[in-house]
């Protein structure tokens, strides 16, 4: 992080050198989502008693941010922060409670906001970063929106389950497929969340969905997911995973037992997450789990590349259309030079009956691979996404759905057809 210190700034730019606060409009409802407290930290006690009268009763005031760390643990809360804790010093305890506290979210005021205070902040895990004079309600509702996208704190005896774990695998580890694409729009995320839903409709071994499209994920919406967790908190214990910590930060999907770790909510996030860390994660979670599908974005960049590297099987989806096949055969051409052998890809062709007048034949040919997977397309696609219902549930006789049924049966070794998915979820989780 950069050294700028954005705080010092003066009293009366802040509304409050000669004069009395302003007295709130009207008291404020101290009551916010998940039940989070509020705290307003600043060394100056006239803007701690100013930021504290705008938010009503009840609310804690510290002088600065290492005395209220001893009130975290006890549950979900948001902190406002005044213009004097704009410092690198207090940027950088923020962005480490960004990292192992996930049920405290931060908002900046300041008396003068400019770029680089609004990149730092964000950057160092601020959720929203708001310029004085303060209007009460926008202050009230930035607190009620952060606190909408805190969890609780990750206990190891299990903070949101019911303190069962997951068995750990004898013998081979389980198998990572990435989802992968070089142009955007491609289908990426529709192949990912139908291959793992039929995946676990069938194994009787745990499937876990990774989101690692860290910036703009749509995995949670696409199964009509409401995760409390993240990637991010994962990433952030990673020295400190058992298997009831890793079950409890992962979200099931009721109709199919997968496990889903989704993409954090804020993008500033995904600058925080190294390719080390994750690896590190799919490692530890290959080590319970039969089949981990990893979501990827259409970009190389380190988490990209690492992930690559340790999947044993790569899915690459492409769209019948001329940029799409350009961009997958640079795509292909990186990867050589990664020393990926050909081996482990497996092209699936999105919208393959299009009638855009390029054979499929012609394609493999140019590619120089043999598609896994053909997958019409289909009206219901769409639909099913709109709902957060895949295909291979709410569709189950398209062709679309037989499409990616066919190319989870390749993955499966001697699969075993799960009827009763609620006793096998039990014979794992309790």
């Amino acid at each position: 992080m950069e050294e700028h210190d954005f705080s010092s700034f003066a009293l009366d730019d802040f509304g409050l050198e000669n004069e009395q606060p302003a007295a709130p409009s009207a008291a404020p409802d101290p009551k916010l989502p998940n039940g989070a407290g509020l705290a307003v930290v600043d060394t100056d006690r006239a803007v701690r008693d100013y930021l504290a009268q705008q938010l009503g009763e009840g609310v804690a005031a510290e002088a600065s941010l290492a005395e209220l760390e001893q009130r975290f643990g006890m549950g979900p809360i948001v902190v406002v922060l005044g213009p004097s804790c704009a410092t690198p010093a207090d940027f950088a305890m923020v962005e480490r409670w960004s990292r192992t506290n996930p049920e405290v979210g931060a908002i900046l005021v300041t008396s003068e906001l400019t770029t680089e205070l609004l990149q730092t902040a964000l950057r160092a895990g601020v959720k929203d970063v708001l310029s004085a004079p303060i209007d009460q309600m926008q202050l009230v509702d930035a607190t009620g929106r952060v606190a909408e996208g805190l969890s609780g704190p990750i206990m190891a005896t299990g903070s949101t389950g019911d303190g069962e774990g997951l068995e750990y695998l004898d013998g081979d580890p389980g198998k990572v497929l990435s989802v992968f694409s070089t142009k955007g729009g491609s289908g990426k995320s529709v192949t990912a969340t139908n291959l793992a839903c039929a995946l676990a409709k069938r194994s009787d071994k745990p499937v876990v969905l990774i989101d690692g499209h860290l910036q703009f994920g749509d995995v949670a919406v696409m199964l009509k997911l409401q995760p409390q967790h993240t990637v991010v908190d994962a990433v952030s214990q990673i020295d400190k995973l058992d298997a009831v910590m890793v079950r409890d930060l992962m979200t099931e999907h009721e109709e199919t037992g997968l496990l889903v770790l989704p993409a954090p909510l804020e993008p500033t996030f995904a600058d925080q997450i190294t390719g080390d860390q994750m690896k590190a994660l799919v490692d530890f979670v290959r080590s319970f789990a039969g089949h981990i599908v990893i979501d990827l974005p259409a970009i190389f960049n380190e988490v990209v590349l690492s992930l690559i590297e340790t999947s044993d099987e790569i899915l690459l989806v492409a769209g019948l259309d001329i940029p799409n096949i350009k961009n997958v055969k640079i795509g292909l051409s990186t990867l050589a030079l990664l020393n990926i052998p050909k081996e482990k890809l497996h092209l699936v062709l999105n919208r393959a009956d299009s009638r855009v007048k390029l054979d499929v034949g012609e394609v493999e040919k140019t590619l120089q691979l043999k598609a896994a997977a053909h997958v019409p397309s289909d009206v219901v696609v769409p639909i099913s996404v709109n709902k957060g219902h895949p295909v291979v549930l709410s569709a189950t006789k398209s062709g679309v759905a037989r499409a990616f049924e066919q190319l989870a049966s390749r993955f499966l070794d001697g699969a075993v057809e799960v009827n009763e998915q609620s006793s096998s979820r039990r014979r794992f989780f309790g």
